[in-house]
C-alpha cells in the first residue's frame, strides 16, 4: 500500500476520510456545519506545519494558503489548486475503509459484513484497475473520496514542493473549502484575496478527467395549495394537491429525464415530492450545458405554473426558481491557458486526458464566473456519494504527479 514517491498520501487521505465533514443543507450557517468548521481549522494548522506561508481562515469558511516563487522568472502565471473538504448526502460517520491490494480487475469485493459487493459486473470501471490497491468502503457509508482524495493531492503536492526546493516553481496559491456538495460553497470565493492568474479545482474522477464544460444549474420549488374535502362529497369541489403534483410533472417530457439523457442533454430532476390532498411541494434541478435550453426549461416551468393557475382561475401553483451555477466553458473558450497546461501535463506523463463536458458541476463553474478560470482536475474517485465509492491509489499517485507537472511546465 505504501507509495514509494508519496509515501503519505494514502496515510493522509485515510486520515481526512476518517473525519465526518457532511455538509447540511438545511443550516442557515456558512459553513453549515461546525464539523466542516473543526476539520478546516485543524487542516490550517497542517499547512502551516508543512511549510506554507500567509494560512487564513476566510469569513465564508475556505482556508488559503501560499507557497512562494522560488525563481526569478517573473513571466510564470500564478496557480491555484482547490478542493472541497465536506461530503455528500449519505451517511459519512464512522468511515471504515478497506484495503484491497493487488486487485485482479474481476473478483466480487465484500463491502464488509454489510452484505453489499462490488462485482464487475455491475460496475465495470473496476476492470481498468488490474494491479492497483484499492480503498473501498466497508458497505455502511460513502469513502469520501469526494472531495478528499482531492485534497490529499494538493497537501501531498504542496509538501513535495517545500521538501525539494531544487523544483522551480512561481507563486503558488491553495485553498480548501466547506459546503460544494450543497451547492454553496463557493458562492463567496474572494478571487482576489486568493490571488492566481487561474486555478484548477481537484475534484473529478478517474485518470485524465480534465473537465472545462460544466451543466448550467437551477432549482425549482413547486408548492400547490389543495382544497380537501370528505372524498365523499368531493364532486367539483375538492382539489387534491398530491393529484395537482402527479398532473403537473407529467406535462414535463418523460424523454427529458436523467435516467434518459447522456452527453450534452439537459434534464429536469425531480428529486422529491411530499404533501397531502391539502397542500404538496415538488422539487426538481434543472441542468443543460446550453444556455439557451437551460433558460428555455426554466420557462417551461413557469409556462405550466401559469396554465395550471389559469385553468384553477387562481393561483394555486407557485414557483421558486433559484440558479445555482453556469457552464463555466462560457468563460473558458475565451482564455484556455488552464485546460492546454493541464493537457500538456497529463500527456507528459503518459495519462490519456479524457475531456468531456461533466454532467454535473464543481466549485470551478462558480469561481470562473467569479472572474478567475478554474477548470478541474481528475481526483481518483469512482462511484461517488454512496457505499460503492473507491478509489485506487495509483490514480491518487497520477493526480498528485499531474499537480506537480502542470506546476513545473508552467511558463
Amino acid at each position: 500500500m505504501k507509495n514509494e514517491k508519496y509515501p503519505e498520501l494514502t496515510q493522509l487521505f485515510l486520515k481526512y476520510v476518517a473525519v465526518d465533514t457532511r455538509s447540511d443543507e438545511n443550516s442557515q450557517t456558512v459553513p453549515s456545519s461546525p464539523k466542516e468548521v473543526d476539520f478546516l481549522s485543524k487542516l490550517a494548522e497542517e499547512l502551516q506545519v508543512i511549510g506554507l506561508t500567509n494560512v487564513r481562515i476566510m469569513p465564508d469558511g475556505y482556508v488559503f494558503a501560499e507557497l512562494a516563487s522560488n525563481t526569478d522568472n517573473k513571466k510564470i502565471p500564478t496557480i491555484g489548486f482547490i478542493a472541497h473538504v465536506d461530503t455528500a448526502d449519505f451517511n459519512g460517520t464512522n468511515v471504515k475503509p478497506q484495503i484491497i491490494e493487488n486487485y485482479d480487475g474481476e473478483s466480487n469485493i465484500n463491502l464488509g459484513n454489510s452484505g453489499y459487493i462490488l462485482k464487475p459486473t455491475e460496475f465495470p470501471s473496476l476492470r481498468k484497475y488490474v494491479g492497483h490497491t484499492l480503498i473501498t468502503t466497508d458497505g455502511t457509508t460513502l469513502l469520501g473520496a469526494d472531495d478528499k482524495a482531492g485534497v490529499a493531492e494538493i497537501v501531498t503536492a504542496a509538501k513535495y514542493l517545500v521538501s525539494h526546493p531544487n523544483i522551480l516553481h512561481g507563486d503558488l496559491r491553495f485553498a480548501f473549502g466547506p459546503d460544494e456538495e450543497i451547492g454553496i460553497g463557493a458562492d463567496n470565493f474572494d478571487t482576489n484575496a486568493f490571488g492566481a492568474d487561474f486555478a484548477y479545482t481537484v475534484d473529478g474522477g478517474p485518470a485524465g478527467e480534465l473537465e472545462w464544460e460544466t451543466f448550467s444549474a437551477a432549482s425549482a420549488i413547486i408548492d400547490i395549495q389543495g382544497r380537501n374535502v370528505h372524498p365523499g362529497t368531493a364532486k367539483d369541489t375538492m382539489v387534491n394537491a398530491i393529484q395537482v403534483a402527479f398532473d403537473f410533472h407529467a406535462q414535463l417530457p418523460e424523454a427529458d429525464r436523467p435516467e434518459h439523457t447522456t452527453g450534452r442533454e439537459g434534464f429536469w430532476h425531480v428529486m422529491a415530492i411530499e404533501g397531502n390532498p391539502e397542500s404538496a411541494q415538488l422539487r426538481y434541478i434543472i441542468r443543460d450545458h446550453d444556455r439557451q435550453k437551460f433558460e428555455n426549461r426554466k420557462q417551461k416551468l413557469l409556462d405550466i405554473v401559469n396554465q395550471f393557475n389559469t385553468n384553477f382561475g387562481q393561483e394555486r401553483v407557485t414557483i421558486t426558481l433559484k440558479d445555482q451555477y453556469y457552464n463555466m466553458g462560457e468563460i473558458l473558450k475565451d482564455d484556455m491557458r488552464s485546460v492546454s497546461l493541464a493537457k500538456e501535463a497529463m500527456l507528459a506523463l503518459n495519462i490519456a486526458p479524457i475531456i468531456e463536458p461533466v454532467r454535473g458541476g464543481t466549485d470551478g463553474s462558480k469561481i470562473t464566473f467569479l472572474g478567475l478560470p478554474t477548470p478541474n482536475l481528475f481526483a481518483g474517485g469512482e462511484n461517488m456519494h454512496g457505499r460503492f465509492e473507491y478509489v485506487s491509489t495509483t490514480v491518487m499517485s497520477q493526480a498528485t504527479d499531474t499537480i506537480l507537472k502542470i506546476i513545473a511546465l508552467a511558463k
